[in-house]
């Protein structure tokens, strides 16, 4: 059942004091590197039920007279033409989305920085697409040595090297469409150039993960490694700060293997550094903001559950790199006393599956009552199960045909006879849209659709590998769905 356990307009307001208390610290110019997704931080909403997966950008638009966007991308994944996993889109089209995202909000996007540039010809060819567009684009480069030799870094052959970006106000976000973009060289190496203008200017580090001030083994730490997991990032305590402060903090293993580093450079750069830990440098307030950490703590420990499950499909699906992903995550489930037997809805399905000998699905509603859905000859169990849920939210009995049959044949007879469809069952999106059309001329169907959006943050499980289609219809509805690791057919190929 979901229940809130997070204070989002707390965060929104904390957060955003936070951060002008640092730009005010640095005395009026900071460049704040934002790790994590500015939008749709779905992992972010799922494990502190409450947090709006656009809480960060709403905080920024509290900020927008103030502050101005930097984006940066590494022209090596220009040339790769890496991919964003959630979305399908290369790096270099997701840099396009979120300046459009970012303007839309009345957010000021000053540039675009191409880190490691050394001349990439599908880098040279966007940097031309951009300028073209009016967007100013800078160029950085690789440094023999970096991070470790301070001297190289912080010279004429290093940061002295890149290009200086113009920047007007006093906060400077720093952030880019994926990890290994550059956002913290990107960062220092302005941090180099205004010092050597004469320009007084700090750095922060804002990553909503881990949450510094809980337990290294509370399950939104654990949560955050198993997201992580492809990256090889592990959960620490950091050192430094128990060291300064006799007090534990938690940071990721990254941080604090660079942090002697970057210490070093701060002191070169400002005579001493301003931070004593690299969990002085965040500005993440997202751990005050938790209301109920019961709530918190099962959310967080369902995402565990369903990362595993993730990982689990992966590997079916002969994605490399799966089965290390698989097994670090099973190790965090073991950490964390955590089973199939925690998702209520897992058993329910296997049992409807088990019932029907054939795939299945269960969703947990609001009210704690599990409903299930089977295959049948006019839908997947995914369109059943969301047809069983509307039912039990709308109060219309089990027995009562939302759908008739008349308005389904059809539907079936253009996929399969015209459309050169094999599978005349309806995916979950067609089902919709045929309960839609009843709900013209049928209260009864229109109070089903009026009932939709108790569907968000619901429980699914089935027993067999969606195809994308319902995927994608479960992640629009804000349904947060696992699957067994098997194909609901034998075929060597599935969409």
């Amino acid at each position: 059942m979901y229940k809130v356990g997070f204070d989002n307009n707390k965060y929104l307001e904390t957060q955003s004091k936070h951060i002008r208390d640092r730009i005010d610290r640095f005395g009026g110019k900071l460049y704040l590197e934002f790790g994590g997704k500015l939008f749709d931080d779905f992992h972010a909403s799922r494990v502190l039920p409450g947090f709006l997966p656009d809480s960060k950008i709403i905080m920024l638009e509290q900020l927008k007279d103030q502050c101005e966007i930097v984006m940066t991308i590494n022209a090596n994944d220009i040339e790769k033409n890496k991919l964003r996993g959630d979305l399908g889109i290369t790096y270099d089209q997701d840099v396009l989305r979120l300046m459009d995202e970012f303007r839309a909000k009345g957010l000021y996007v000053g540039s675009l920085v191409m880190t490691f540039y050394a001349g990439q010809p599908s880098a040279k060819l966007f940097k031309s697409r951009l300028e073209s567009l009016g967007v100013k684009v800078y160029k950085h480069y690789p440094i023999e040595g970096y991070p470790s030799d301070v001297d190289r870094v912080l010279s004429r052959e290093g940061y002295g090297r890149n290009e200086y970006i113009e920047t007007s106000r006093p906060l400077v976000v720093v952030t880019a469409p994926g990890p290994g973009s550059g956002k913290m060289a990107t960062c220092l190496s302005q941090l180099y150039h205004e010092h050597e203008r004469g320009i007084k200017a700090g750095y922060a580090k804002f990553e909503t993960f881990p949450v510094w001030n809980l337990p290294l083994n509370h399950p939104v730490n654990l949560a955050y490694e198993a997201a992580t997991a492809d990256l090889d990032d592990v959960n620490m305590i950091d050192p430094f700060h128990l060291a300064a402060y006799a007090s534990c903090a938690v940071n990721y293993n990254r941080d604090v293997e660079t942090f002697p580093v970057l210490n070093a450079m701060f002191e070169r750069i400002w005579g001493q550094s301003p931070y004593k830990s690299p969990t002085d440098m965040g500005v993440n307030m997202a751990g005050m903001c938790i209301i109920d950490d019961e709530a918190v703590l099962k959310a967080a420990n369902q995402e565990i559950i369903r990362r595993y499950y993730a990982a689990k499909c992966l590997r079916r699906q002969g994605i490399p790199e799966a089965a290390r992903i698989e097994d670090k995550i099973n190790l965090i489930m073991r950490n964390a006393h955590l089973s199939s037997l925690d998702r209520p809805v897992i058993g329910a399905a296997l049992k409807k599956a088990e019932e029907t000998m054939d795939a299945a699905a269960a969703m947990e509603l609001p009210d704690g009552v599990i409903v299930t859905g089977k295959t049948s000859e006019l839908m997947g169990p995914s369109a059943a199960v969301i047809m069983n849920a509307l039912k039990h939210l709308a109060g219309i009995k089990d027995e009562y045909k939302l759908i008739s049959e008349t308005v389904i044949e059809p539907i079936q007879d253009l996929k399969v006879n015209h459309l050169g469809n094999h599978n005349p069952r309806l995916h979950s999106d067609e089902i919709l849209i045929a309960l839609s059309m009843c709900a013209a001329t049928d209260p009864i169907a229109e109070k089903a659709m009026q009932s939709m959006d108790g569907l968000k943050n619901c429980e699914c499980h089935t027993t067999v590998i969606l195809p994308q289609v319902d995927e994608r219809v479960f992640k629009c509805l804000g349904v947060n769905v696992t699957s067994e690791p098997h194909y609901q057919s034998s075929k060597l190929y599935h969409k």
